[in-house]
């Protein structure tokens, strides 16, 4: 078997990977709030996001395409870029999830694609113009999150002042699982599709497509991967994000997802890839700064920020050291 044809099929085989690791490391944000705030139960939560989660990623592709052929020239890019991108941001993961850290996925795969491309061929290849559309994403989605997480929380302080609280709890309660919902499906379009992107980029590189698109076949078998993914595991980050941040009311779960679910939608209808993870954490941080600031556990928050400031250099550095192990297996 030729060099090449082992490393297409390593390529696609750990994109799958990818896909499935996502699901417990980072689809779980989807869901921890609801959790936390014991609107739904932890197996019927899972069920509902793996299902949403298939269910989001076959609603669009042009996240998929943005990291596929937005952030790298493909044509100047060998294969063993993909695969060394692949490993960067997998290592980064699973080291913040051994530690319970939420962390950015996004951040990772474009990072440990930055990194790999230039081991691989150099600062030349990188699409500098798209690469700042998609950092400009990373950070406003959380911000968006924040602001809305706040807003809404303080909406519902409003309306629901001076009213009987046995009841605003039991509404909230029910609203909470349309919003989980909602945030899971928002998830499924926009993360879901990071490694339809990085297959599509393996593809589009091994078969020199021009024009590259995303075949039904992926979005499919991508989306269920990833929900397996949900279904499998990822109580760390539940229990981070759910629990740990603050103590979630139903209400604050409310505000949290729907406002993560709007900015996920927004920068999915553009095709930006956004982070969940920065995005749910800082809507529940809003949240929960609504209420009562000293309500928020400010010394975990800084341990997430200081991940999230990690995770770019430090997979641009995996990126780097990976493609260039693969290098000396697999020569260009």
């Amino acid at each position: 078997m030729e060099p090449v044809l082992i490393l297409l099929l390593l390529t696609v085989v750990f994109s799958y990977v990818y896909a499935f690791f996502g699901g417990f490391t980072d689809a779980a944000n989807s869901i921890a709030t609801a959790i936390g705030s014991r609107s739904l139960s932890p197996r019927t939560a899972v069920l509902m996001a793996a299902l949403l989660e298939i269910a989001g990623a076959m609603t669009g592709t042009a996240v998929a395409l943005t990291i596929g052929t937005g952030i790298v020239s493909i044509s100047e890019v060998p294969l063993s870029t993909v695969l060394a991108a692949l490993f960067a941001t997998m290592s980064w993961s699973a080291i913040t999830y051994y530690f319970g850290i939420p962390v950015s996925e996004t951040h990772g795969l474009v990072g440990g694609i930055v990194g790999a491309a230039l081991a691989t061929a150099g600062s030349g290849v990188i699409l500098w113009f798209g690469l700042a559309i998609i950092l400009f994403g990373i950070i406003a989605a959380p911000m968006v999150g924040f602001f809305w997480g706040f807003v809404l929380m303080k909406i519902v302080h409003l309306l629901s002042h001076h009213r009987n609280a046995q009841k605003m709890n039991s509404l909230f309660k029910k609203l909470q699982v349309f919003s989980a919902a909602f945030m899971a499906f928002s998830h499924g379009r926009n993360d879901a599709q990071k490694p339809m992107g990085i297959l599509i980029m393996a593809l589009a590189i091994y078969y020199g497509w021009q024009n590259p698109s995303v075949p039904v076949w992926v979005i499919i078998s991508m989306g269920i991967v990833a929900g397996a993914g949900i279904a499998y595991g990822g109580w760390r980050i539940m229990k981070t994000l759910g629990m740990r941040i603050t103590k979630l009311g139903v209400e604050q779960g409310f505000a949290a997802e729907t406002s993560a679910g709007i900015a996920m939608q927004t920068a999915s209808a553009f095709g930006v890839p956004v982070s969940t993870t920065q995005t749910i954490t800082s809507s529940i941080f809003g949240a929960g700064v609504a209420k009562r600031f000293s309500s928020v556990k400010w010394g975990l928050a800084i341990e997430i920020a200081i991940s999230w400031v990690l995770t770019l250099p430090v997979t641009i550095a995996f990126g780097w050291v990976f493609a260039s192990i693969l290098g000396l297996f697999f020569p260009m």
